[in-house]
């Protein structure tokens, strides 16, 4: 074991602690069935999942693709729902991973600089959570893709565009993290500490799986299709750098791109649904800069898996996979915990199931009746949330889907006022990381909603600890600090006057700028300061703070060294109001009861003002089917009512014409 990881271990523990290549392109999935239909949500079946053989082929592909670069990688390949299949190291040892945007490093908050040494399974982390990324962000009508992430995430949208808003998923790295109580690991929460990942099973098992390392943005993993569906990812760490491409203008050769598209040989994306197919605010998303015609080896062309027996090897990753191949599961069956909502029928919703096949989160009365009595929401109340929200995106125009036309597919997510899951319901072939953040959407919205805001996140007294290079502690962040600045920035009644606070609000305050995207200006209070070189995708401010020593804890574990795994619960406070972390980027709206917060809903899956309209004509609606009982924020407590530093706050935006069957414009105005 690493004496450093061991240091580091206990200070936190102590301080917190077949291919479908007809039908397309060479070596593409079609995108459409057997029967010359577009798929667009209904391919995924009981035929379409990832076989052993199916993994051994995308790993051999890899592997002789790494041997043509004169590399050395470590490729992870996930089903839809993120079981890890497989883990392939090709060299002896592991190498050690920087986590930085910059190099050599000059930014020395959050996760900046941290190194993974060798031999302690770092990259098989990273290459994981590549694979998760690029199977949870893809869907039958969009293929996603760890570049199409790295546009999304950053600053400005796009990357280089100065004074631009900052990107449409924002934040979304932190999302499907190993602390999260919605997020399930491969053999339930871990409190002891084996020597061996001996509890992992032999088969894959109900998901959605959590995420060593949240969503990348690193280029190298990449959707994996069969048939016009997907079916799981594939990531690749060759060049030793967990990052990101901060100039997109350009086109890259990355060495851990090339190998995990060609890896994707007989199981890529279908061409018409790839992110360079989709347009958001007028800019094409990028999907990568090869393709199988630049590559120095033909993935054709590729040996048996078998037959590599000089290759490396299968590696363990403890709380992830055994050094096997298991075969994945069947979208949309129970048996990856996700499956028809039979109580939902009419709106061809989905639930999330446990391993007996029980819904998980089942419409319920709100928990909060100590603080509210009677004000508190009813169990058919949830349920009328949960159906007026999934009937909006059914009505409503998808933005990142393919073919145009599409309906939105999104989850949606209830919460109580104290942030315990009240309902989740997701629409037909919605992506999958829409789901946890859809959870902390709706959470962000009504902590930051709830009059005693200031007094919970003071109440956080352990501090946060950044590590260097070598994994020792080097500085310490208090949470309660950000609550004096969003005071000094807001007024001094802030997070504690009961404001409505959107995640689209919230987040505005969660920019390195402010207003979002204008160069020069002052960071949001919740944010680190781009001035004082201290943000980036890495060292985002209060949003990672709040769970940066659960991320390092899990790292270790998964690492191997002598400390438990992380329980579902992000953040130290009393379970569960931010439980899954925070998120700040738009798709959320707290709950009224009159003027009684009552809780939250968060939408996840499409374009941001979809999640957006989704989330507020969803109360909205099914406060007009309850006769007036639950409500939007009253429009004079809401946060766009606030002007801090002289510009006014937004509340939620809405599409224009956002309906497939009207032309009805402005739908969210005067509600």
């Amino acid at each position: 074991m690493n004496w450093r990881i061991v240091g580091l271990c206990l200070t936190l523990t102590l301080g917190a602690c077949g291919g479908g290549g007809s039908g397309g392109g060479a070596g593409e999935s079609p995108d459409r069935d057997d029967d010359d239909t577009p798929c667009t949500g209904q391919c995924a079946g009981e035929e379409n999942w990832l076989t052993v053989s199916d993994v051994k082929q995308v790993l051999g592909q890899a592997i002789a693709q790494s041997r043509a670069l004169g590399v050395e990688a470590t490729i992870a390949v996930v089903d839809r729902v993120g079981n890890v299949l497989a883990v392939h190291r090709m060299a002896d040892s592991g190498p050690a991973v920087t986590i930085s945007t910059t190099f050599p490093t000059t930014i020395s908050t959050g996760l900046e600089g941290v190194v993974l040494p060798p031999g302690t399974n770092g990259d098989a982390l990273a290459a994981i959570a590549k694979a998760v990324t690029g199977a949870y962000l893809s869907s039958e009508g969009n293929a996603f893709s760890t570049r199409t992430a790295n546009q999304i995430v950053q600053e400005h949208f796009n990357p280089g565009e100065e004074n631009q808003p900052s990107g449409p998923l924002f934040g979304v790295q932190f999302s499907q993290l190993a602390c999260s109580d919605f997020t399930l690991a491969a053999t339930g929460p871990q409190t002891a500490v084996p020597a061996a990942p001996v509890a992992l099973p032999l088969t894959a098992t109900v998901g959605p799986q959590r995420s060593p390392l949240g969503l990348s943005a690193d280029p190298g993993g990449f959707p994996l299709y069969k048939n016009g569906t997907a079916v799981g990812g594939v990531g690749v760490i060759a060049d030793g750098r967990y990052s990101i491409d901060r100039n997109i203008l350009d086109t890259d050769r990355d060495i851990d791109e090339q190998i995990a598209f060609a890896a994707t040989f007989g199981y890529a994306a279908p061409t018409d649904r790839r992110a360079d197919r989709i347009t958001v605010e007028g800019k094409t998303f990028r999907f990568s800069d090869v393709d199988f015609g630049d590559l120095p080896e033909d993935p054709e062309q590729a040996p048996a898996y078998d037959s590599l027996n000089d290759a490396g090897a299968l590696v363990a990753v403890r709380g992830y996979s055994r050094n096997q191949i298991i075969a994945g599961t069947a979208f949309g069956r129970p048996g990856s915990g996700i499956r028809p909502a039979t109580d939902f029928a009419d709106l061809d919703a989905f639930v999330f199931v446990d391993q007996n096949n029980n819904n998980r989160f089942p419409p319920r009365a709100g928990t909060d009746a100590a603080q509210l009595g009677d004000a508190a929401l009813s169990a058919a109340e949830v349920r009328q949330l949960l159906s007026s929200a999934i009937a909006v995106a059914n009505r409503a125009r998808a933005q990142i889907r393919r073919p145009v036309g599409s309906q939105a597919r999104v989850t949606v997510s209830i919460v109580d006022s104290q942030g315990e899951i009240l309902g989740m319901l997701r629409t037909r072939d919605a992506p999958v990381f829409g789901a946890d953040v859809s959870l902390q959407k709706a959470r962000t919205a009504t902590i930051f909603s709830s009059p005693d805001a200031a007094d919970f996140f003071r109440g956080i007294t352990t501090p946060t600890t950044y590590v260097d290079e070598n994994l020792q502690p080097k500085a310490q962040v208090l949470i309660p600090d950000y609550v004096d600045a969003a005071q000094t920035f807001i007024g001094p009644q802030a997070l504690t006057d009961g404001t409505a606070f959107s995640d689209r609000a919230g987040g505005n305050l969660s920019r390195p700028f402010y207003p979002d995207g204008i160069r020069g200006n002052p960071n949001g209070p919740f944010s680190k300061s781009f001035a004082n070189n201290e943000w980036s995708v890495f060292s985002s401010g209060m949003q990672l703070d709040l769970a940066l020593n659960k991320i390092l804890q899990h790292v270790l574990f998964a690492a191997g060294a002598d400390a438990p795994d992380v329980g579902p619960n992000c953040v130290e406070s009393a379970l569960p109001r931010i439980a899954n972390g925070t998120q700040i980027f738009p798709g959320s709206v707290p709950v009224y009861r009159g003027d009684t917060l009552v809780g939250g809903i968060g939408v996840s899956g499409d374009g941001i003002d979809q999640d957006d309209m989704i989330s507020f004509l969803g109360v909205h609606e099914a406060g007009e089917a309850l006769g007036g009982a639950i409500n939007n924020a009253p429009p004079e407590i809401r946060a766009d009512r606030l002007t801090p530093a002289g510009e006014r706050l937004r509340y939620i935006q809405c599409p224009q014409t956002p309906y497939i069957d009207s032309d009805e414009q402005q739908v969210c105005s005067g509600k």
